[in-house]
């Protein structure tokens, strides 16, 4: 088994700064692929304090760390009070991104996709709603994987029947055999009572071999500061919290292979000032 990629243990790259300075300027919330060429394809969500969840930006790369903007999403797109973390998919001829939508004057989240033949298109592209939660739980920043001949989702669920205590969340998982009409099969990681993660536990990467990362908290006043953990495989697509303490002061983290065992890790990192960086960290093989 591999070493499972700790973000702060490799070579770490700023590749997209906080977009100001002090609380509530964000970059982060990253997905990122490998286009059919070996480039790589990166979307992540950028906020500044007047402008909640104001985008989701894509780039495309050739190394990671310098990133060439190709289309810019705006939450009124979507309808959406803020936009959080995407979810880059690559199809058989073009691309699929999932965008989590807030819905205005309300707690409540779903889930749009977007289908597209190229990426710089992703801005002409017209939504349409895939996970659409209820009234009783909402739904937003999903892990998509396509791998024997079904598409796998892991979504954060938030639970809204009890005011003041939605940032609560868990993770469920569903599966698809076209990525646009899903399954559910129930929920798969939740946070442990008197732990780091007593709060809630939203997976944000899994591995081939089924291990995963999640982002967990305390409690309530540590929202929008979750930090890794990792989770093992267990009984009937469950994923079970590793013992000890977390790994990593960051959040979102997305694993992407990259050849001979190696991997590239993007997350949202926080800095002194209360600000938020996208952050690019390699693992080599061995």
């Amino acid at each position: 088994m591999i070493e499972f990629p700790v973000p702060g243990t490799g070579r770490v790259a700023v590749v997209v700064p906080a977009p100001g300075t002090g609380p509530g300027y964000w970059a982060g919330a990253p997905s990122a692929g490998h286009a059919a060429d070996g480039s790589l394809l990166i979307a992540y969500r950028l906020r500044t304090p007047g402008r909640r969840g104001a985008s989701v930006v894509v780039a495309t790369s050739q190394d990671g760390e310098r990133l060439v903007t190709v289309a810019t999403l705006d939450r009124e797109r979507f309808g959406a009070e803020s936009l959080e973390r995407p979810a880059l998919v690559r199809l058989d001829h073009g691309w699929r991104m999932y965008v989590s939508c807030a819905t205005p004057h309300s707690k409540h989240w779903r889930i749009d996709v977007l289908d597209v033949d190229d990426p710089g298109r992703f801005g002409e592209a017209t939504p349409r709603t895939v996970f659409p939660g209820d009234e009783h739980v909402g739904v937003k920043d999903p892990v998509i994987r396509r791998a024997g001949g079904l598409w796998h989702a892991w979504v954060c669920c938030h639970p809204l029947d009890d005011a003041g205590e939605e940032d609560r969340m868990t993770t469920a998982y569903a599966t698809s055999r076209e990525g646009l009409e899903w399954t559910w099969h129930g929920e798969v990681l939740a946070g442990r009572a008197g732990r780091w993660d007593a709060r809630g536990a939203r997976v944000t990467s899994v591995l081939p071999d089924g291990r995963a990362s999640y982002d967990g908290r305390a409690s309530k006043q540590e929202n929008f500061s979750e930090r890794t953990g990792i989770a093992m495989p267990a009984h009937r697509s469950r994923l079970s919290a590793g013992e000890g303490e977390p790994v990593g002061n960051v959040r979102y983290l997305d694993l992407v292979p990259a050849g001979a065992g190696g991997f590239l890790a993007f997350y949202e990192r926080p800095r002194d000032d209360g600000s938020h960086e996208l952050c690019m960290e390699r693992f080599a093989g061995r």
